[in-house]
């Protein structure tokens, strides 16, 4: 039986039309709809419940280095309220999920993972829990909500104080007030948007909700289902844990390498990741010119040669157009490349293009 997160009788009296979800009940959209819901966000603001996300903290004087053994990345040298993305890797350098850690503190962090992970997660944490460290699954008292598009900085600005508002992206301000009510505020987001995530205790997100709806009712913002989220991220080539990659997919693969630090020392499925000269296929994004639009799994052809599998792919509301993210063998992966998937046992012409797909101004 799906749960509720404590936003759902919010979402019903907003009308949103609610389906499961990673074990909840979310709205995948709302009366608007998803197009107009992605276009708040390009264009002004939109606000999305994902209370559903887990969050796990980690804490003791060996916190960091049990970070740094079981994530990719490095985490050494962060400042208090610094955000940094990692995937957590298997021994074979599949993907066990990929997610965010924000310092607080010294020998104190809080790692936020994918919702239909969360248990797997914590699982592989405590099981490679080391020396003088705890890992915590807090998922159950926590709440999120995200506030992104163009406008949401002048929103939250109405909420809240100056030096509560984090002033670079991917970083946080821990112990804020928003609306009077007591939150972590994150300048990230998975919209491809500037943006703000907000960490609260449940039982004061429909409070949060209400006070955010109210501040932007005259800033064009709209409350947003699963279905833009998923558009948005897509248009901003961002990959998804069981789409871009997965168990059988590494980082690397993926164009995650970025956050693969190898001058560390020792991390799970270090030896098994491949170096960017090594691979053999890689994450491309491909603009649909045929007819048709390219959904996930789809396989993709250069002639009558198989060259690799779609991941993900979606009518993109802001472009105009259909896009599509691939995972393809490294000959045909440069940009211009002319490829054809294979949709419900006919050819869509498509053409590789590099990532994202769309940037927003400033970047």
């Amino acid at each position: 039986m799906e749960m509720k997160t404590t936003l759902y009788d919010t979402h019903v009296r907003y009308g949103g039309k609610m389906v499961p979800f990673a074990g909840y009940l979310l709205p995948v959209q709302y009366s608007a709809g998803v197009i107009k819901e992605h276009m708040a966000v390009r264009e002004a603001c939109g606000l999305f419940d994902v209370s559903h996300m887990g969050e796990i903290t980690c804490t003791g004087p060996d916190a960091l280095a049990n970070l740094n053994r079981i994530l990719t990345n490095d985490f050494s040298g962060m400042y208090d309220g610094q955000a940094r993305y990692s995937p957590m890797c298997y021994e074979d350098g599949g993907v066990v999920d990929d997610l965010i850690v924000y310092k607080m503190k010294d020998d104190d962090y809080l790692i936020v993972v994918n919702a239909s992970n969360k248990d797997k997660d914590f699982a592989w944490m405590k099981e490679h829990e080391q020396g003088n460290a705890v890992f915590t699954d807090i998922s159950g008292t926590i709440s999120q909500i995200a506030l992104q598009g163009p406008r949401a900085e002048a929103i939250l600005k109405k909420l809240t104080d100056e030096v509560s508002m984090p002033e670079k992206y991917y970083s946080c301000t821990p112990k804020a007030k928003v609306a009077g009510i007591s939150c972590i505020i994150s300048r990230t987001g998975y919209t491809g948007e500037d943006g703000y995530e907000l960490y609260m205790a449940a039982e004061k997100a429909p409070a949060m909700w209400a006070a955010l709806m109210e501040a932007g009712k005259d800033m064009g913002l709209i409350p947003c289902g699963l279905g833009a989220r998923d558009t948005l991220r897509l248009e901003a080539g961002m990959p998804l844990y069981g789409h871009e990659m997965d168990e059988t997919i590494n980082p690397v693969e993926t164009g995650l390498g970025f956050a693969v630090k190898r001058a560390k020392e020792a991390f799970i499925g270090k030896a098994a990741l491949p170096k960017a000269e090594e691979l053999t296929r890689k994450r491309v994004g491909l603009k649909v010119t045929g007819r048709g639009i390219i959904r996930e799994q789809a396989p993709i052809y250069a002639g009558e040669t198989l060259i690799g599998i779609s991941t993900s792919g979606t009518h993109a509301p802001y472009l105009g157009y259909p896009i599509a993210m691939a995972l393809l063998e490294i000959p045909y992966t440069r940009p211009g490349t002319k490829v054809e998937a294979e949709v419900r046992g006919r050819r869509v012409e498509a053409e590789v293009i590099a990532l994202p797909f769309y940037k927003r101004k400033g970047d």
